[in-house]
């Protein structure tokens, strides 16, 4: 207990400075107590005006609710049992012991703790006092009393949070911890749930032997130490002792600036000063404007300030400039009055220009759980040089500050005596600020800045993708969210909800601040839940693992059965990862498999668990089956099918496709889009059979068609033109129908012509088409006559040809002799004997001497009289061959035995050349060649 001084003297005690943060989660890890009779509340104030839940959670159970707004402050009683335990059963052990807050919005929390005696505010950094490392802290018990202690405790906000702690001195006796004392200590916990470590203030070690000690999680976790009670004046026995307790921060929460206001204490022993606690070897520590350290630290080593290190500034108002060459944590020593019982400390923020501009609103700044009497409060501000500062809309007086910070030209603070009710403080340039005072013997003050410091991100709720949701302070002016060094287009507030893995950054601006990027934080898929659903059809299935959504593959060795089936057997392929399932004999129904794998990101790998459904089900029976059908005319090889009337199955209910090969049956590529009216040459056609659990078989049609049936005895004839014929199909067919609607196996009196029969076999009727020809007349294509002897030439028609001149003789010889001069005819017919043809042909007299001396006789050749004949040619050559004359209409078709008509030839024998084209219908060629004899007499 703490010595009394003059019962009517009020004695101002300070007990812990806080530093609370504005945030929408907030937790309080519990602490293990050797003085008892404490009564707790939690303290809401927000800067919003709209109203908003907060709940309260133990053992993640809700246990109450406020709502709040600004001006509207609230109060949580809680119960001790809830965040303190005097058991030392409950130490060193897990616990269900620890509370934690949610709202909407962000707002601030304290744990305010007080007896008649003693008292103490922790207030919550929210979740910028959460992490995985941090470095313990407490003050030192410079007198032995096992009515002190130190705690620390330790709670998780996450499931399956391994915690340890090590670097104290193994000297150090801890409650419920068996000795030895073990070097490392490890526990794991899961969310809600907390482990106090404790050590009596009777033991050696225990004075100073856990400062400094280090905590390691895996998740992150709430940290809050001190002592409860302690005693850490300077001197060699105590006059009472006080709860002095803070909440700590992460490592990566830290700096090395800070700066500290000397409280109300006018104590000689030290009550005022410092704890700075090394996280890195060959920390330096100076202080105010000092240019030589005042110690160099290892890490999980402390300096103590003394309270002779704070500097006055001049109207009652000290302070402290402090500077660390590496991060380190400060906590400020604080007392009230003259005693040394009057005890406690807080976390001191690092100095950074992104501490918030203003700190709106703390409630309730003056009032303590079940305490009446009168409090009074100093309140300190620290803001940098040249800031407007105001308090609940009032400018300081000049009294009241600025006051400079020596070793910091930057900074400046303020003093304001008698701050009561609910405060807001706002400046145009970073702010923090703190209260400390008391009530009777007891005390309590705080630091309020939003715990800005160095951004970092932090989830607002989630663990995974989807789900998760990050944040930075809202404090800040800017926003610009990046994913993997990329900004993200309208990313620009304080929180992001994350939607691909992968490593996030937020660049944030505030004030005159250079732009300031976070650490990465890694953000990570959740793994993802499925329901798939699949049927057995053929006592097997190969299962093979496929993302719903994400684009990696899965890695064969990470395919793990979550669940086994109960109907059948499932094995890993340990290759390929495909699941291998093979359903009991005989078995049909429902079945269920649980599988798990994972993709081939090198570091944000995507991970997916799949129930799947399975039912096992019988195939159709099938049978195959035969068509037949007639050929269609148009193509002969091909028929008409209806796949559909196919008889493949009896079972009802089934679905039949139809496909061209078996392939595609079971692949399902391209169906036959009309099967009723198929049309395909003799084969197979496929008809795929599903029954309504989508198993299948597939079971072959065979195609045939009926060629056409064609009479081999109906063939085309060739008659003469004038005659007529007989058609005969022959028999063997069902059904005649002939062209000219006589349905007979033959038709008579056929003459030249087409003819078609349609000749029925079975149900089928083949077309079959006959032509009666009339026989090709032949033509005399030339006839040569050398004096009497005529020579006929014959094409065309069908040999043998006959040969006559009077159409009563024939002959088979070509030649005729000894013919006639004059008109004749000349006729000719071939095998067929049909209608002879004829021709005209004349045999001229011919000449073969002249004279030509002008006496009247034989003076020249002259066959004008063939002039109506067609091409009429007559032409003399000599006996070389030299063509001599040329008869025509411009000599009348003459020769008088001369050259070019004046120069008479010689004497001698000349040839001639006599012919025309008969003009009948055939344009017979007639040739007439000689020799002629030429006698010159003058």
């Amino acid at each position: 207990m703490k010595k009394l001084l003059l019962s009517f003297l009020l004695i101002l005690l300070s007990f812990n400075t806080l530093f609370a943060q504005r945030d929408t989660d907030h937790w309080f890890a519990p602490y293990y107590s050797s003085t008892t009779g404490y009564s707790h509340a939690l303290y809401f104030s927000t800067d919003s005006t709209t109203p908003f839940e907060v709940k309260i959670y133990s053992n993640n159970v809700v246990i109450g609710t406020v709502t709040i707004s600004k001006g509207s402050p609230q109060t949580f009683t809680l119960g001790a049992a809830a965040i303190q335990t005097s058991a030392a059963s409950s130490a060193a052990t897990p616990t269900n012991i620890g509370v934690y807050t949610k709202g909407d919005k962000p707002y601030f929390c304290s744990l305010r703790a007080a007896q008649s005696a003693h008292g103490e505010i922790i207030t919550s950094k929210g979740k910028a006092g959460i992490g995985t490392q941090f470095y313990t802290a407490y003050t030192p018990m410079t007198v032995s009393s096992s009515s002190n202690n130190f705690t620390t405790g330790i709670m998780a906000t996450e499931d399956n949070t391994t915690v340890t702690i090590s670097g104290y001195d193994p000297n150090v006796l801890f409650v419920n911890v068996p000795t030895p004392t073990p070097l490392t200590l490890t526990v794991s916990l899961n969310k809600g749930q907390s482990y106090i470590l404790a050590g009596l203030g009777n033991i050696t070690a225990n004075s100073t032997g856990f400062i400094g000690a280090k905590i390691v999680a895996t998740k992150p976790i709430s940290v809050t130490n001190g002592n409860a009670n302690g005693f850490y004046a300077t001197t060699t026995s105590s006059d009472g002792s006080d709860l002095i307790m803070d909440q700590s921060v992460p490592l990566d929460r830290l700096g090395n600036e800070f700066a500290m206001v000397k409280s109300i204490s006018t104590s000689t022993a030290n009550m005022e000063g410092g704890l700075v606690i090394a996280t890195e070897n060959n920390t330096e520590v100076y202080l105010n404007d000092g240019a030589t350290p005042v110690a160099t630290l290892g890490e999980g080593d402390f300096y103590r300030i003394l309270a002779n290190s704070y500097i006055s500034q001049g109207a009652g108002h000290s302070n402290i400039f402090v500077h660390t060459t590496k991060n380190a944590y400060l906590y400020q020593l604080v007392g009230a009055g003259s005693a040394n019982n009057t005890g406690g400390y807080n976390y001191i923020p690092p100095l950074n220009c992104f501490l918030p501009r203003k700190i709106d609103e703390i409630g309730k700044i003056n009032e303590m759980p079940g305490i009446t009497s009168a409090i009074t409060l100093k309140l300190n501000i620290l803001t940098e040089v040249g800031a407007a500062v105001t308090v609940n809309g009032v400018t300081p007086t000049a009294a009241q500050g600025p006051f400079p910070l020596t070793g910091n030209s930057q900074w400046v603070t303020y003093a304001i005596q008698g701050i009561t009710g609910n405060v807001t403080i706002t400046s145009n340039k970073a702010v923090t600020a703190g209260v400390n005072g008391g009530y009777s013997t007891a005390g309590y003050g705080g630091y309020f800045a939003g715990f800005s410091s160095i951004p970092l991100i932090a989830k607002q709720t989630g663990e995974c993708i989807p789900g998760i949701v990050l944040e930075v302070d809202d404090s800040y002016d800017t926003y610009q969210w990046f994913l993997n060094g990329n900004p993200i287009p309208g990313a620009t507030s304080n929180s992001y909800t994350p939607t691909q893995a992968g490593n996030y950054t937020v660049t944030i601006t505030v004030g005159s601040c250079l732009p300031e990027t976070t650490p990465v934080y890694k953000v990570f898929t959740c793994l993802r839940k499925s329901t798939k659903a699949l049927t057995v059809c053929e006592g097997y299935q190969a299962i093979v693992p496929e993302f719903t959504s994400s684009t990696q593959t899965y890695v064969p060795g990470t395919v793990t059965i979550v669940t086994p089936p109960t109907n059948g057997t499932a094995t890993i392929d340990p290759v390929t990862g495909v699941i291998n399932y093979t359903p009991n004999f005989s078995y049909f129904g429902p079945d269920k498999i649980v599988y798990k794998f994972c993709g081939n990101a090198p570091e944000f790998i995507d991970c997916e668990e799949v129930t799947l459904n399975l039912t096992v089900s019988a195939s159709p029976v099938v049978n195959n089956a035969t068509l037949r059908t007639c050929f269609l005319e148009d193509n002969p090889a091909t028929g008409l099918f209806n796949l559909t009337v196919a008889t493949v199955t009896s079972e009802p209910g089934v679905t039949k496709e139809y496909y061209p090969s078996p392939t595609d049956a079971v692949n399902g590529t391209n169906q036959i889009p009309n099967p009723a009216t198929y049309i395909a040459p003799t084969g197979v056609a496929y008809v795929k059979v599903i029954n309504a659990n989508g198993c299948f078989k597939v079971a072959e049609i065979t195609l045939v068609v009926f060629p056409p049936v064609k009479s081999n005895v109906l063939e085309d004839k060739i008659i003469c033109i004038e005659d007529k014929t007989t058609l005969d199909a022959g028999p063997g067919f069902n059904a005649y129908l002939w062209s000219t609607g006589a349905t007979t196996q033959a038709i008579n009196g056929v003459t030249v012509g087409t003819y078609w029969v349609k000749l029925k076999t079975g149900d089928c009727t083949t077309t079959q088409t006959v032509k009666v020809y009339p026989a090709e007349q032949p033509v005399i294509s030339n006839v040569d006559i050398t004096n009497t002897t005529v020579t006929v030439s014959v094409v065309g028609g069908t040999d043998p040809y006959r040969y006559s001149m009077d159409n009563i003789n024939w002959q088979d010889s070509n030649i005729f002799t000894e013919v006639p001069r004059g008109e004749g005819r000349i006729y000719v017919k071939d095998a067929y004997d049909c209608e002879p043809i004829d021709v005209q042909i004349t045999i001229p007299n011919l000449i073969n001497v002249i004279t030509p001396n002008a006496d009247g006789i034989n003076d020249y050749i002259d066959y004008s009289a063939l002039s109506t004949k067609n091409n009429l040619v007559f032409n003399i050559f000599d006996r070389y061959g030299s063509k001599i004359h040329q008869a025509d209409k411009s000599n009348g078709y003459k020769w008088d035995g001369t050259t070019n008509g004046t120069k008479r030839v010689s004497t001698g024998n000349y040839w001639y050349e006599l012919g025309w084209i008969e003009p009948n219908g055939k344009q017979t060629a007639i040739k007439y060649t000689g020799w002629i004899m030429v006698k010159n007499r003058e």
